[in-house]
C-alpha cells in the first residue's frame, strides 16, 4: 500500500487551537490541491479526534472522479477510516451520514452503536502497521492520511508512510497558550519538492523509495515458478525470489527438494548453499509468506527474520485455508519493509485452483 500524508499547520507549527470553533489554516487553493490529491486514492483516514472537533464528511468533491469510480464498479466516494482508543464516536457525525463510502473504524472497544453504519475491527491497541495491514486485506491500494497530529506521528514514527505533504501557513501564528495540537517535520537528505499554492508553502518529503518496478519484475518470476509446482491438497503452490545486495538472484518453489519446503526455504537454501550474503537482502513471495506451521519448526517469516532481509514483496494474502496467516504483520512489526502488489493475485489464484475447489 501506498500512504500519503497530509497536514497543514500555521506558522509556528499549530494544527489548531484551543477555541471550540474550527480554525481553518489552508487557503482555498490549497484545499483544492488537497482534494485533487485524495482522488489519487482509494481510501481516506482521519483520528476520531478529528471527527469529534471538526466533524469532517471527508467527500470526494470532483465530479469526474465520482464518474471515474463509479465506472469501475466503486462507491463513488473514498472509503472512509477512522481509529479510536475511547469508542466515543457518534453514528450521527457527517463521516457517517454523508456521501456513499464504505466505513471503517479501528477500535480498542466494541462498538454495537456503529454496527450499521460501520465495519468495526477490533484491536488492543491499533497500530499504523496492522491498520495498513487490514486495509490491504479489504482491497485498499493507497491511503491518503489527514490527521489529526497523533495519527500522523503514528504512521511516521512506525514508518508506514511513503509520502509527507505538509503546508505551512506563513500569514497564521497562533502563539504559546492559544494552539493546540502542534506537528512539526524534516527530514534531512530525503527527496523533497517545495511548492506554493495561494500563499501556503507547501513540502512534499518521499520517506520510501519506488520498488513498485522491481518489485513487480522479481513477483512475476516468483508467479512462473510457483506455475511449476506440483499440486498438492495440503499445501499451496508459491514460488519465491531472493535477491542479495549485490543482485545475486535465487528461485525456489514449493516441495522443489523436500515434501516439507515452502518456496522461501527453498530459494534460501539456494542461496546459502552460494555462500550469498542473506543480510539487508530482498524476498519476493507469490503468496504471503506463512507465520505457523505444522509440517516444520520454522515459519517462513521466522526464516525470513532470522537472516536479516530488509525487504518482503509478496502477491497474494494467505487465504484462511489451513492457518490464520499474520506474515505480513509480523514482519512490519520487526521492522521489515513489506509491500503488497495484488496486481498479481489474481494469476497467484489460479495457480491454487485446485484448493479453490
Amino acid at each position: 500500500m501506498l500512504v500519503t500524508l497530509s497536514a497543514a499547520v500555521t506558522a509556528d507549527g499549530y494544527m489548531d487551537d484551543n477555541t471550540p470553533e474550527r480554525l481553518t489554516i489552508s487557503t482555498p487553493e490549497d484545499m483544492a490541491e488537497v482534494y485533487r490529491l485524495r482522488t489519487g486514492h482509494d481510501a481516506i483516514l482521519v483520528g476520531a479526534e478529528t471527527l469529534r472537533r471538526d466533524n469532517p464528511a471527508l467527500l470526494l468533491r470532483d465530479p469526474e472522479a465520482r464518474r471515474r469510480r463509479a465506472e469501475r464498479g466503486l462507491r463513488p466516494d473514498l472509503t472512509k477510516v477512522t481509529v479510536t482508543a475511547s469508542g466515543k464516536l457518534d453514528p450521527s457525525l457527517r463521516f457517517f451520514t454523508e456521501g456513499d463510502a464504505e466505513h471503517y473504524v479501528f477500535s480498542t472497544v466494541r462498538l454495537p452503536e456503529l454496527d450499521r453504519v460501520a465495519t468495526v475491527i477490533r484491536s488492543d491497541a491499533p497500530s499504523a502497521r496492522a491498520i495498513v495491514t487490514e486495509l490491504e486485506k479489504r482491497g485498499i491500494r493507497r491511503l491518503f492520511v489527514e490527521g489529526g497530529a497523533r495519527i500522523l506521528r503514528l504512521f511516521l514514527e512506525e514508518g508506514m508512510a511513503d509520502t509527507l505533504r505538509l503546508a505551512v501557513n506563513p500569514a497564521m501564528t497562533l502563539g504559546e497558550g492559544r494552539g493546540g495540537a502542534h506537528f512539526a517535520f524534516d527530514a534531512p537528505g530525503k527527496p523533497c519538492i517545495r511548492s506554493r499554492f495561494g500563499g501556503m508553502e507547501v513540502s512534499t518529503w518521499q520517506l520510501k523509495p519506488d520498488t513498485a518496478a522491481d518489485d513487480l519484475r522479481f513477483l512475476r518470476m516468483a508467479v512462473d515458478e510457483s506455475r511449476k509446482c506440483v499440486p498438492c491438497a495440503t499445501s499451496y503452490c508459491v514460488g519465491a525470489v531472493v535477491v542479495t545486495s549485490d543482485g545475486s538472484v535465487f528461485t525456489g518453489r514449493t516441495h522443489e527438494t523436500s515434501a516439507t519446503h515452502h518456496a522461501e526455504q527453498e530459494a534460501v537454501a539456494k542461496a546459502l548453499a552460494a555462500g550469498a550474503r542473506l543480510r539487508g537482502a530482498s524476498i519476493y513471495s507469490s503468496m504471503e509468506p506463512c507465520s505457523k506451521r505444522a509440517s516444520e519448526p520454522e515459519s517462513c517469516t521466522e526464516l525470513i527474520l532470522r537472516h536479516g532481509f530488509a525487504h518482503v514483496a509478496f502477491a497474494l494474502y494467505e487465504p484462511d485455508c489451513f492457518v490464520a496467516c499474520r506474515g505480513a504483520l509480523t514482519l512490519r512489526e520487526s521492522g521489515v519493509d513489506v509491500r503488497h502488489c495484488p496486481e498479481l493475485a489474481g494469476e497467484v489464484r489460479a495457480a491454487n485452483a485446485h484448493l479453490w475447489r
